[in-house]
């Protein structure tokens, strides 16, 4: 058989999924007269044509059909791919001796030397699916590997696999590190190994530039190997891929090496169309054409924005450096601040959309942010405008969603302002967080976003009532984790701001609010009737104010402390007070707190069939919005009801399916 494919690797390693789509491809095959056409695409350093070659040799071994390649990159003139040149040299690869001189004739002269053959050709750095349709021969018994940057969308038509290489999981990439050296380092330090696996981010090459590093420096601890070559990583990158990643850099129209420059910057997470939009700032066209053109490079993968509905893209882990190393080089003054802070303006104005939408009209002190230009807004629609009661309640779900899906970005953002000196948009976006937390109350990191948030509030200076709301608002999530005593440190700041507050209705409000965290702190540490007095003297502020929604939420914790005080009887009363105030108010979520814990009271009072309908309803409205820990709680009490009615099947599967969810979560 003829190859000409180079000498094998000394060590590949995984990649089995991707070999067998393509050989099961293979076997399912039946065109008579079209090659099969994969294309294996992604930025260098990934092993692409490593495993193209693996894929030619496995299949050659099994059809006896000769092994022809070309680099396409070596018949290029300025850009531009010679067909005939390349025609030529498959030619003269497969024994033509004189070759046509005319393009036509030479193609035709290939189609009657590949009609029938067995071939496997491989080629390399393919561009666009138009510059190798001409390669493609006209032979069912054909394979044809594409190694590309980005997808090939003008070949989709006759494309029969096209597949996406991504960065090797961590076991995989120590399993090619000890391959590439066998150093005894690596078994006696496994936390250094780990760590110096991750620092190659599962790049292949990658990887064997790590392997490279170590044998050129046997008696030095890995400790300190992992430091040298995080420095060399990010300072100059890996030689072996370095110049194919500046090159294909070096070719993206201005607004595209922006976006990837900028994409770098921000803090680690993904982004939505619209997210990224705004980023770069540039309009929501110019950033999907910029998208689509990092896709075509292989520097991001958007299929997940392509075939889900807000999906997400993000820059490769392997990439990011690179894109800081070329922000170095090529930004403009001061281009990676402004975009932050276009970013997190956008991202505070669209939770502040959303927040207003989930939770309604309620107690909030950062004022409007004006709407960002240059990027579209999430895809939220006001329950307001909405004439039918139940499209208005799904808005309310959906805006409650967007807060779940978004509350990295929030978090993330949170911190980027903090760190920049954005103080006031720091602690503003607290407010969108606290309303996501309010249904996720066990999120992690949440307690270090309110924290965040709250020394921003404190290093402006000028604003109390923001100082005594975030210091509220860390307190609530410091006695959820079971950190009590830095609950009360945080609400004495809070009741020292409070006496500062001045006579507005607001800062009424907010005054109010000290005393019910208060009362609610108490309840945690099990003094009940300490929070049942402050319960009564925050509802009665909130009577003076007036606050009709405030003493609906009071009326609902004097219910939930006349439970814990074993007084069924009038927490009934109260918590239908509550719920009838709150179905009225039309505030979805605190229907379906009032609802569960009526349910509790009326199961207690021995009137099980009223409680199982609030209990089932505050259980579909917490899956509703995705809290998971809502939902377990109404399955609890809904195992406490199946258990009065003599269903144990059906208690015993509402407790598995609760602790599931906790469980989910680290707390079962």
């Amino acid at each position: 058989m003829t190859t000409e494919l180079p000498p094998e690797i000394a060590h590949f390693v995984d990649r089995e999924d991707e070999t067998a789509q393509v050989f099961e491809g293979l076997g399912e095959w039946t065109a008579p007269n079209r090659a099969f056409p994969v294309v294996l695409w992604g930025p260098a350093g990934l092993g692409r044509t490593e495993l193209a070659h693996r894929i030619a040799r496995t299949w050659c071994a099994r059809t006896g059909g000769r092994v022809l390649t070309a680099d396409l990159d070596r018949f290029r003139l300025r850009g531009r791919l010679d067909v005939g040149d390349v025609l030529g040299h498959l030619l003269t690869s497969l024994g033509v001796e004189t070759l046509a001189a005319r393009l036509d004739d030479r193609s035709r002269q290939y189609w009657r030397k590949t009609g029938d053959e067995p071939l496997i050709l491989v080629l390399d750095n393919a561009k666009y699916g138009s510059e190798v349709t001409p390669l493609l021969p006209p032979s069912g018994a054909a394979v044809v590997i594409l190694v590309s940057r980005g997808p090939l969308p003008d070949l989709a038509d006759g494309t029969a696999l096209e597949i996406a290489l991504s960065s090797f999981p961590e076991s995989v990439s120590l399993e090619l590190l000890g391959l590439l050296v066998r150093d005894r380092r690596l078994a006696a330090d496994p936390t250094a190994a780990r760590e110096l696996v991750r620092l190659c981010s599962g790049l292949p090459a990658a990887l064997r530039a790590a392997g490279a590093w170590l044998r050129r420096n046997p008696l030095l601890p890995l400790s300190r190997l992992t430091a040298g070559l995080s420095a060399q990583f990010g300072e100059k990158g890996i030689a072996e891929v370095e110049p194919f990643w500046d090159e294909t850099y070096k070719e993206l129209r201005p607004a595209s090496a922006l976006l990837y420059r900028l994409l770098a910057g921000v803090p680690d997470i993904s982004l939505t169309r619209e997210a990224a939009a705004a980023l770069l700032g540039l309009g929501d066209e110019a950033c999907d054409d910029a998208l689509q053109e990092l896709n075509g490079a292989g520097f991001l993968d958007i299929r997940d924005l392509v075939h889900r509905e807000n999906g997400r893209v993000r820059l490769p882990e392997w990439l990011g450096d690179h894109a800081r190393r070329r922000a170095r080089l090529d930004a403009a003054d001061g281009e990676l601040a402004e975009a932050q802070l276009r970013f997190v303006r956008w991202v505070l104005y669209q939770g502040q959309l959303a927040d207003r939408f989930a939770a309604g009209p309620r107690l909030t002190l950062a004022e409007d942010v004006l709407e960002r230009e240059g990027a579209p807004d999430a895809l939220l629609e006001n329950p307001a405008e909405a004439p039918d009661p139940a499209v208005a309640e799904a808005r309310k779900l959906r805006a409650a969603q967007w807060l779940y899906e978004e509350r990295h970005t929030l978090f993330a953002c949170v911190r980027l302002a903090h760190a920049r000196g954005w103080d006031d948009e720091a602690w503003q976006l607290s407010e969108p967080v606290w309303t996501f937390f309010l249904d996720h109350p066990h999120q992690t990191d949440v307690t270090e976003v309110f924290r965040t948030a709250n020394e921003s509030a404190v290093r402006a200076g000028n604003n109390i009532p923001a100082i005594v709301r975030t210091h509220c608002q860390l307190a609530r999530s410091l006695w959820q984790s079971g950190r009590t005593e830095e609950a009360g440190d945080a609400l004495r700041h809070a009741a020292a701001g409070a006496h500062m507050l001045g006579d507005s209705t607001r800062d009424a409000k907010l005054r109010a609010s000290v005393v019910e965290f208060r009362g609610t702190l108490n309840g945690v540490r099990g003094d009940w009737p300490s929070a049942v007095q402050d319960f009564e003297e925050c509802r009665g502020l909130h009577r003076a104010i007036p606050n009709p929604y405030g003493e609906m939420l009071l009326t609902y914790r004097l219910g939930e402390a006349r439970l814990k005080l074993g007084d069924p009887e009038s927490a009934v009363e109260l918590l239908s007070l509550a719920h009838s105030v709150a179905v009225a108010q039309g505030r979805a979520r605190m229907t379906g707190r009032t609802g569960l814990a009526l349910g509790q009271a009326l199961r207690l009072v021995g009137r099980s069939a009223e409680a199982r309908g609030f209990v089932e309803a505050s259980l579909e409205a917490a899956r509703a919005r995705s809290s998971d820990l809502g939902a377990a709680g109404a399955l609890d009490v809904l195992a406490q009801v199946a258990d009065d009615e003599g269903n144990m099947t059906e208690a015993e599967e509402h407790r598995d399916a609760a602790e599931a969810l906790r469980r989910r979560h680290g707390l079962a």
